[in-house]
């Protein structure tokens, strides 16, 4: 059982890291703010997921695995709020880059 859940564990991990790839692939190749936002924000929400559930069933208690969600949950508060601030601020004229 234990083989199982570290087989597990190595996919989701790899599928995250290939979706934060895939992100960092998307902001330097995106011609402009809009596209870069949604490649990150879209890219490493999911890649963040998929690392957290893989990482899962290696945590030794309920506790732990609570503290893995609350971060990921977190940063999903975050960089929702973050990718709003600055698509407004782009929008309203600031540094097009």
């Amino acid at each position: 059982m234990k083989t199982i859940a570290d087989l597990f564990t190595i996919v989701a991990v790899v599928a995250g890291a290939f979706f934060f790839i895939a992100g960092t692939v998307g902001l330097l190749r995106f011609p402009d703010t809009f596209t870069r936002l949604h490649a990150l924000t879209k890219a490493d929400n999911l890649g963040l997921g998929l690392v957290v559930m893989g990482l899962l069933p290696q945590m030794d208690g309920v506790l732990a695995g609570l503290k893995l969600i609350l971060v990921w949950l977190m940063v999903l508060l975050a960089s929702a709020t973050v990718s709003q601030l600055i698509a407004r601020a782009v929008r309203r004229g600031g540094p097009e880059a």
